[in-house]
C-alpha cells in the first residue's frame, strides 16, 4: 500500500537568480549553505554573439524567496550589478 503524501506532486521550485561571476556564485553559494536554504543550479551557455560566457541559475524553493533574496542582496554593495534576480517558475517537471 503507497502512503497518500507519495502521490501528490509538488513543482514549486522558481528560478532565482543568475550571474556569470563565479567568485559571486561561490558567495551566493556559501550563504544559501549556510543559512540551510536548499537550492539547485542550472547551466546556460550564451550563444556565439555574447562572449561564449556560462550563466549559472540558481533555482530555490518558493517558499525560502524573501529570505534568500534579503541575505544575497546583502552580501556586497552593487551585487546588483552582477547578479539578475528572476524570479520565475522554473520549466523543468521531475515527474
Amino acid at each position: 500500500m503507497q502512503p497518500e503524501y507519495t502521490k501528490v506532486k509538488v513543482h514549486n521550485e522558481i528560478e532565482f537568480c543568475e550571474t556569470a561571476d563565479m567568485e559571486v556564485k561561490q558567495k551566493i553559494e556559501r550563504v544559501l549553505l549556510h543559512n540551510r536554504i536548499s537550492y539547485y543550479i542550472k547551466w546556460y551557455k550564451q550563444g556565439f554573439l555574447r562572449r561564449n560566457r556560462n550563466i549559472c541559475i540558481f533555482c530555490i524553493n518558493d517558499s525560502a524567496r524573501e529570505e534568500a533574496e534579503q541575505l544575497v542582496r546583502a552580501l556586497e554593495e552593487g551585487i546588483e550589478d552582477k547578479v539578475r534576480f528572476l524570479m520565475r517558475r522554473t520549466e523543468e517537471s521531475f515527474f
